[in-house]
């Protein structure tokens, strides 16, 4: 195996120690790891996908990352008004489908504000509350959900017909399209 010689400047040093120390001795394992990592993220950036990470779980309180593109970003409320939907579409690397739900549901939120500090009055008030409330910016609330399909046929049955029609669109059609103006 051929060698290869790092030159590493002084102010460096400590990175480079740090490494070896974390990886217990072999260096050249963790930069060709570190090496990896950087074609991938550099690789998918320049074919359009961005690292992307989304809340899971209830109010959000896991994180999971992937590298993908965003294909939409659709909501709607049920008829009586009670529930908020946000969907999130991705597209993969791989070339699979991310389908992530956010469901706020208003009869649920004076119960998760009012945890927030205990003085429900106080929560009530608080500009993020308020600016929640009046559906100023997004909603930052409610449960999340994440699904993985292989396939437009699987993502069909997880979404509404309307936002099934606009990611079809999507994938048929450019994401971004370069105009010469």
């Amino acid at each position: 195996m051929p060698n290869k010689t790092i030159y590493v400047s002084d102010e460096d040093q400590p990175l480079f120690a740090r490494a070896q120390e974390l990886v217990g001795g072999n260096l050249s394992g963790a930069i060709v790891a570190a090496l990896r990592r950087f074609i991938e993220i550099e690789e998918g950036r320049i074919a359009g996908f961005d690292e992307v990470v989304l809340r899971v779980g209830p109010d959000g309180a896991r994180r999971q990352r992937f590298s993908g593109r965003l294909l939409a970003d659709w909501s709607r409320d049920s008829d009586d008004g009670h529930v908020h939907d946000r969907y999130r579409i991705y597209q993969g690397r791989s070339g699979k489908f991310v389908a992530h739900l956010q469901r706020s549901d208003w009869s649920e939120w004076t119960e998760w504000r009012k945890g927030t500090t205990g003085n429900w009055l106080k929560d009530l008030t608080g500009i993020h509350s308020l600016r929640s409330m009046l559906g100023v910016g997004s909603l930052d609330w409610g449960a999340y959900t994440l699904d993985v399909v292989d396939s437009l046929d699987e993502l069909q049955t997880l979404v509404p017909a309307k936002l099934y029609r606009i990611v079809v669109d999507a994938v048929e059609n450019p994401h971004i399209e370069d105009l010469d103006v």
